[in-house]
């Protein structure tokens, strides 16, 4: 393995990439980008605060949203500043320190969605095997350790894999693939044996997606057995409708999850835009499409929201008609 010079001194800075021939483009594509972010940052903060302000809304299905929509703005803040510095500022370095940490955000807000989504799917057996005790099992106690175990997985993973690669020497400043900082891509800028790291990585990958992506499949094959078991076909499709907004989300992070590791298996015959474009669209989507999937699909969000809007409207109207009657 290459080694570093003789004064074995170690540089402290990456640079980061854009979409590679469109350099003098990025102005344009921040447009883009920048309104994608804007969607995601409102539609997560308006479920929010509809979650929040509508007593009836606090159950546990819509608390695990809730946790779900937080961890969607937190992925989104973590890629933001850099992409926002490379596209609209062209500012490209990035201190090794800021990167680290950037990528400690941006993976573990990432293994929280899917630990999220796999709390809302053991959400969704037991409100239809058990729906009578439901209120009783998910109590809001066993919501909040449900929470923080979320939490000290994601976080505590991800430390150790910070503290190995800050042990690594970089001795040549290198550009980074994207606009933002990711475990593999830092990890091959190291000037030594990255084995360990490498190793590591993989079993976060196994521990985490792949386990809750394993159990999430487990929890929809009992639902089935639990729906199939149900004697009116009405009472099915009922039962199954409650499940059709968590479907959706979760395959629209795992299904972006998994193309993004097909394009870097063949990324040798891939156009490099197809795997940076697929890459920037895997941190983006869900956290855009999440909030627009729910609100369209959840009944009660749906309506919580018509309410809020048909309550703006007409106190805007109200002024306006008392300002009139002043002025006359």
């Amino acid at each position: 393995m290459p080694t570093c010079s003789e004064t074995n001194l170690s540089l402290s800075t990456f640079l980061l990439a854009g979409i590679p021939g469109h350099e003098a483009d990025g102005p344009w594509f921040s447009i883009p980008f920048c309104s994608l972010y804007l969607i995601a940052i409102l539609g997560n903060c308006l479920i929010l605060f509809v979650v929040k302000t509508q007593r009836n809304l606090h159950q546990p299905m819509y608390l695990f949203l809730s946790m779900l929509s937080v961890t969607d703005l937190g992925l989104a803040a973590s890629t933001l500043p850099t992409m926002f510095s490379v596209f609209l500022l062209n500012s490209r370095e990035i201190a090794i320190d800021a990167c680290l940490s950037q990528l400690f955000f941006i993976h573990s807000f990432s293994i929280m969605e899917s630990a999220v989504l796999l709390a809302m799917a053991f959400d969704r057996f037991v409100a239809i095997r058990h729906p009578l005790r439901y209120a009783s099992i998910l109590t809001n106690a066993r919501i909040g350790n449900i929470g923080l175990a979320i939490i000290i997985r994601c976080f505590g993973l991800h430390i150790p894999s910070v503290i190995l690669l800050k042990r690594l020497p970089y001795c040549r400043i290198r550009t980074l693939s994207y606009s933002y900082c990711l475990h593999p891509d830092v990890m091959k800028m190291a000037s030594t044996d990255i084995a360990p790291n490498s190793s590591y990585g993989l079993f976060i990958v196994l521990s985490t997606l792949g386990l809750d992506s394993g159990l999430i499949v487990l929890s929809y094959i009992m639902i089935l057995k639990t729906v199939l078991s149900i004697t009116t076909w009405e009472q099915r499709l009922t039962a199954l409708n409650t499940c059709v907004s968590h479907i959706c989300v979760t395959l629209l992070f795992y299904i972006s999850l998994l193309s993004l590791s097909v394009i870097h298996r063949v990324k040798k015959k891939a156009l490099p835009e197809s795997q940076i474009f697929l890459s920037y669209l895997n941190f983006l989507l869900p956290p855009v499409l999440n909030p627009i999937v729910f609100s369209i699909k959840t009944k009660e969000i749906r309506k919580q929201i018509r309410k809020i809007f048909h309550q703006t409207i007409p106190l805007r109207g109200c002024d306006e008609r008392i300002k009139d009657q002043q002025f006359s």
